[in-house]
């Protein structure tokens, strides 16, 4: 199954990679990297990535879209949140870090869903919706086939969260132990929140 890996100018590095480092660790899982025309990316810090279009995304595989600075230009963007809200819809999985819930809040899919985001940024992210069910204190949150995920580290604490609940426990374990990483397993175990 693919795992098409949004990115967009201005994305937080541990944001996205954090992540893919845990998914590539599942041998089903092909990660493809994509932004909104394809081309060269540039992240918040410098690191350039080259990205296939997004229209060669396979539909339903398994989404994940990083945060960062980028996010508040393209919560105004109505040709990226058409696009955004396009793959999301089709996803089997969207799974979301920091920020990038306010671009999936502002596009319409989470509307009536629960989740949650970088909490230094709470304020900026309720108002690209009031129509999600914001939750304060959180490391992550699940609502359906949406993961959604507090700042930046927290992306992969979800991301293990993801791989345990479908791949079981102990792969969670496993890919935690292989990159020495000490996972808080537990979603609601927020200490960052006020």
């Amino acid at each position: 199954m693919d795992v098409n890996v949004l990115l967009f100018d201005g994305f937080e590095t541990l944001d996205a990679f954090g992540p893919v480092e845990i998914l590539g660790k599942i041998d089903e899982f092909h990660l493809r990297y994509f932004s909104q025309d394809g081309g060269t990316v540039s992240n918040a810090q410098g690191v350039s990535i080259i990205t296939e279009p997004a229209a060669n995304a396979d539909p339903g595989g398994i989404l994940l879209i990083p945060g960062g600075q980028g996010t508040r230009a393209l919560v105004n963007d109505p040709a990226f949140l058409l696009l955004l809200k396009n793959m999301a819809d089709r996803a089997c999985f969207c799974l979301s870090i920091c920020t990038a819930s306010a671009l999936l809040g502002k596009c319409g899919v989470l509307d009536g869903k629960k989740a949650t985001s970088n909490k230094n940024a709470m304020k900026w992210v309720r108002s690209a919706s009031e129509a999600v069910s914001w939750v304060e204190k959180a490391r992550w949150v699940v609502d359906g086939k949406y993961y959604t995920s507090s700042g930046v580290s927290a992306g992969m604490d979800m991301a293990l969260g993801f791989i345990c609940d479908y791949f079981g426990r102990g792969k969670a374990e496993e890919i935690a132990n292989r990159i020495e990483y000490i996972w808080n397993d537990d979603p609601w175990n927020d200490p960052f929140a006020r």
